[in-house]
C-alpha cells in the first residue's frame, strides 16, 4: 500500500510493521515443526511459538522505537497504557488452536493505537502468503492491492462469520446462531477473529461477529473492515482495550440489522 496518506510518524511505522510481520510469519511456521503445547485453559491452548513471536515483537518495536509500548495477549502490558493510549497492540499468533492442530487458518496481527483508537493495521497469513495492510484514511490493502468490503445490505442471503470462545455462554452463542438462520443468513465459525476480519474487508463475507473477543484479537482487523467500508461498533473504549466485548463488523448497509440481531437480549 501506499504510505503517501500517512503522517511521517505512521509511515515509518506500517513499513516497519509490514516487514516485522513477514519477519514474524516465518519463525512461526519454523516453530511449527517444533511444537510444544500447553493449556492456558478450556479451549485455550498455548505454544511455544506465540511466546517466541511476541517476543520478538517486543525486541524488535523497543529497537525502532524505543519509547513505544507493546501490549500482547500472552505478555500483557495493559496497565502501562497510559491516558494518551499510543500503544502496540499485538496477537502474535491469532489462530492458535488451528496452528496447534495443523490447521492451516492462523495469522500474525499487529495494530497500532492513537489515543486509543486503531491507526495502522497489519495481518499476515503466512500459509496463503496474504499479507494485509490499512492506515486510517489510507485505505485497505492486500498483497499491495486496495480491497473492499461488500454491499449487502440484508441478513437474509448474507453470509457471516460468528465467533465463538469460552467467554460467552453456550446458549447465547447458539441463540445468536439460530437468529442468524431465523433470518435466512447462513454462518461460518473457522477459529480466527482476525481473518474473519480480514475476509469481511476482502469481500469474501458479509460480516464477522463474536459476543466476546479480546482487543488484541481485532485491532487490526477492525481498521481493515473499516478502510475497506465497512462498519464496525466502537470496540475500541477504555473497557474494551482492558476486557474485551462485543464486536460487530461488516458491509456498512448490513450493520443496523446484524448489530441489531447481536445486541438484542432475548
Amino acid at each position: 500500500m501506499t504510505t503517501t496518506l500517512l503522517p511521517a510518524h505512521l509511515a515509518a511505522r506500517l513499513d516497519f510493521a509490514i516487514r516485522l510481520v513477514r519477519q514474524c510469519g516465518e519463525l512461526a511456521v519454523k516453530e511449527a515443526a517444533q511444537l510444544q503445547i500447553s493449556a492456558k485453559g478450556a479451549h485455550d491452548v498455548l505454544t511455544q511459538a506465540d511466546l517466541a513471536v511476541e517476543q520478538l515483537i517486543r525486541f524488535e518495536v523497543t529497537k525502532a522505537f524505543a519509547g513505544d509500548l507493546v501490549v500482547g495477549e500472552e505478555m500483557g502490558g495493559q496497565d502501562a497504557v497510559g491516558s494518551a493510549g499510543n500503544f502496540w497492540l499485538v496477537d502474535p499468533i491469532d489462530g492458535t488452536a488451528n496452528y496447534a492442530t495443523d490447521v492451516p487458518r492462523w495469522c500474525i496481527s499487529i495494530g497500532y493505537l492513537e489515543a486509543g483508537k486503531p491507526v495502522l493495521g497489519v495481518l499476515f497469513d503466512p500459509l496463503m502468503n496474504r499479507l494485509y495492510s490499512a492506515g486510517l484514511g489510507a485505505g485497505a490493502w492486500l498483497n499491495g492491492r486496495p480491497i473492499r468490503a461488500r454491499s449487502t445490505s440484508a441478513l437474509n442471503g448474507a453470509t457471516v462469520e460468528l465467533g465463538w470462545s469460552p467467554r460467552a455462554q453456550p446458549a447465547a452463542y447458539l441463540g445468536k446462531a439460530a437468529a442468524l438462520l431465523a433470518a435466512g443468513c447462513a454462518f461460518t465459525r473457522r477459529g480466527s477473529g482476525a481473518l474473519g476480519l480480514a475476509d469481511v474487508a476482502a469481500g469474501r463475507v458479509d460480516g464477522y461477529a463474536e459476543l466476546h473477543i479480546n482487543a488484541w484479537d481485532c485491532a487490526a482487523g477492525i481498521l481493515l473492515v473499516t478502510e475497506a467500508g465497512g462498519q464496525a461498533n466502537d470496540f475500541f473504549t477504555p473497557e474494551g482495550i482492558r476486557s474485551g466485548g462485543l464486536l460487530v463488523a461488516c458491509a456498512a448497509d448490513l450493520y443496523p440489522a446484524l448489530q441489531g440481531l447481536m445486541a438484542h437480549t432475548p
